[in-house]
Parts: structure tokens; sequence; C-alpha cells
């Protein structure tokens, strides 16, 4: 007698960024045959890791080695990927996602990953062309572009995606302003003189800088309707045949607003991920759970691995935050930062011919944080010390990496 193979429950995941595909990952390891999975993006690319998209921008890397997860994974795991069709509507009765081009999806569990969407000046000029963001594929297709058709371009914004942003168009020939309103570079990630020793590094490699600075006003031609200039608040006027915004993400939250889930600043859930509809669940930096909102890729991929042991219905994991050390490499500059800025003592140690930089905060006989700056060869170690007693560290606490279990 032939036994018949239980149906797939149908699995609806809104969004293809990097916590979605984490998730997927995850849940095929634990469950491969539980779930009918349709993954629904708007973007046309399949799965890619956003983090490489600024060599990718610089012309160090090519499309092709940022893709993840390309078409032919999808359906060597029996996963519908539907692309450049974005969800528009959750009917949470009928438990149905309906797509921009009007098909039905019905699903027993739903996922949302919908991401962020940047945050935008509203000052006049604000609707030019010409005035771009940097966040997906898309934006660094469109920034590669316009590098070969323009001279001068302003980018505001002094964090990660703002830099990597600058540097990348510097190094395909453009003249490069880079605004920050903050007194340092990285002002969250770096003590001062870690900010200083990088704007020193930037400006020798060509880029300019205006910190302090903010923006009032973008001007344009009226025959065209481009960006011409920046104009900051202090009345000086940028050159600028190109703007990049990039000061901050805002969780992408409307889909489900419009559902009528619970929403702050993110989509809310619980310690499992799931949302106050107990058949769906949200990952990534459209949650918001505890007061949090996230934007680093570790807590995204820890999101991912809870979400998807309660979707495999084994569900012993609970999602909790954690400091997440911060490592950028811009042209040649490696930075490290984790912990608090914050304690009762600090340690600190330079190298000024080779450009070499950490500080160490320590409260009492524990470490409470970490910067590093040219040689970060140990801030793994560090990074797993935080909060831990380091007495029997201290003396060499600063050089970490000649300590026989870091450099073995």
């Amino acid at each position: 007698m032939s036994v018949t193979a239980p149906m797939k429950s149908p699995l609806v995941i809104i969004g293809n960024g990097m916590a979605a595909t984490r998730l997927l990952e995850e849940l095929l390891a634990l469950a491969p045959e539980r779930y009918a999975i349709t993954v629904v993006s708007a973007e046309a690319a399949p799965g890619y890791n956003r983090v490489l998209l600024s060599p990718v921008l610089s012309g160090e890397q090519n499309e092709a080695s940022v893709v993840t997860h390309d078409s032919d994974w999808y359906q060597r795991h029996g996963i519908r990927l539907i692309t450049a069709d974005p969800a528009v509507r959750i009917e949470r009765r009928r438990r149905q996602v309906i797509t921009a081009s009007g098909e039905v999806l019905p699903y027993h569990r739903l996922v949302l990953a919908t991401g962020s969407r940047p945050r935008r000046l509203g000052c006049e000029g604000s609707e030019l062309d010409g005035i771009m963001t940097f966040r997906d594929l898309q934006d660094t297709r469109a920034l590669i572009q316009a590098s070969r058709e323009v001279r001068a371009a302003v980018v505001i914004g002094g964090g990660f995606l703002g830099i990597e942003a600058a540097e990348g168009l510097r190094r395909r020939g453009v003249a490069v302003t880079l605004v920050h309103s903050g007194p340092g570079l990285l002002n969250r990630q770096l003590d001062a003189e870690a900010s200083e020793l990088l704007a020193r590094d930037l400006t020798r490699r060509g880029l300019q800088l205006r910190l302090n600075a903010r923006t009032s006003a973008f001007f344009g031609r009226r025959e065209d309707g481009r960006v011409r200039a920046v104009t900051l608040a202090d009345g000086e006027t940028l050159p600028a045949d190109l703007v990049v915004q990039a000061i901050g993400i805002r969780p992408e939250i409307a889909l489900a607003e419009d559902a009528g889930l619970s929403c702050r600043q993110g989509v809310l859930t619980d310690d499992t991920l799931q949302t106050f509809d107990p058949a769906i669940y949200a990952v990534g930096e459209c949650v918001e759970h505890r007061h949090r909102t996230f934007g680093l890729v570790a807590p995204l991929y820890e999101q991912a691995r809870v979400c998807a042991a309660h979707l495999a219905e084994m569900g012993h994991r609970r999602y909790a935050w954690r400091d997440t050390a911060t490592r950028l490499k811009v042209s040649g500059v490696s930075l490290f930062s984790a912990g608090e800025r914050d304690g009762d003592a600090t340690l600190c140690w330079r190298d000024p011919v080779a450009g070499h930089y950490r500080r160490l905060w320590l409260d009492g006989s524990r470490l409470a944080g970490v910067v590093l700056y040219g040689d970060t060869s140990a801030g793994a170690w560090y990074s797993e010390r935080i909060g831990d007693d380091i007495s029997p560290w201290r003396e060499q606490l600063l050089f970490a990496e000649r300590l026989p279990e870091v450099a073995a």
C-alpha cells in the first residue's frame, strides 16, 4: 500500500535580503520538508550580500561576486522566488499575500523581512534629480553610472554608508566632499582620537570633509531640474552634480501597518520574533524588539536563527540583544569597535609612524570597551572578553595579539 506524503504548509517570506536568506538556510537545515516556501521580492536580483556593495561601487569587485543565492539555489531547494513583484497587501483573516501584479499567495505562516528604507532630508530642493541614496544593488548601479557623468559629488552622512559611498565615488574619479553633522566621523563607534585619524587618512586620499556641518538646501538649474549645489547652514555652497544621502535608515513597516500589526518604529515582536498575530513573524531591519531596531548583520542573523527554530516547531530559542562589534575597512584603513566607551580607567597605545592606535576602557577589573585603528588583528579576542575580568592579562592587555592563546 502506497503512503501519500503529507501536504507541506505554505510559508510566505516577504523580502529577500540578508535576514531572509539566512532564515531560509536555517529553516532548511532544521525542517527541509515542513513548508512549501514562496519568497516575494521587490528587487529583480536574487540573494546578494549588501555589505559587499561598497567594493562593487569602488570597482574592486563586480556584481557576480556579491551574489550569495542565485536563482538555481532556490530551484534546488524547491523554493519559489518571485522577483520584481512586491507584496502590496496582507489579508490576515484570509491568510493571503497579494502582490503588485495581482497574484494571491495563501500562507499558513508568514515572515516579514521587508528591511528598511533610507532616511531623506526634507529641505529645499530635495526633489531635484541627481539626489540619490546608497542602500541596494539598484542604487549601486545608479551611482556607478552617475560617476561616469559627473565631476563633483557631495555625500551627506559620516557613518559607514556615507564613508563607503564617498570613497567608492572618489576611486571612480569623482571629486567628493563628505558632509557630516557630528564633530567626528563614525562618532557612534569611535572615540575622538580614532575619528581624527580616520579623517586625516581619508583627507590624504583626496576626500574633502565638512564636519559639524548641516545641509540647509539643494539648488539646481530650472532648465534640467538637476542638482548643481548644496548649501550648508553656515552659508557655504558646495558644487555638486550628484548628491548621496546616507543619513540613516527607517524600518519598512508600511505593509505591516496597513495589515493592522502592532508597530512603533518597527514591527513589534516578542523574543521568538513572532508579531501579535501568531501566524506572522518578522526578522531583520523591519523589526523592533524590546525598543530596539537593527542595522548590523550580526543581530539579523541571530534573529533568523531564532525565528527558524520556531517555524520548525523546535522553539527552544529566544532572541536577546547583544552588543555587536563593528568592523570597517575603507581603502586600506581598518577599524574595530566593541563595547562601551566608558569606564573608570583607560589604556592607550599609539604608533604614529605606522598609523596604529588602540584604546581600552576598563570598569574596575573588567573590560568595558575597545577601539582599534590600523592593526585590528586582536579585535575578536577583545570582543569576546567585553565584560570579563581581565586581571590575568592586565599587564599585556594592550598587546593581546602577543598572548599565547591569541598568537596560536
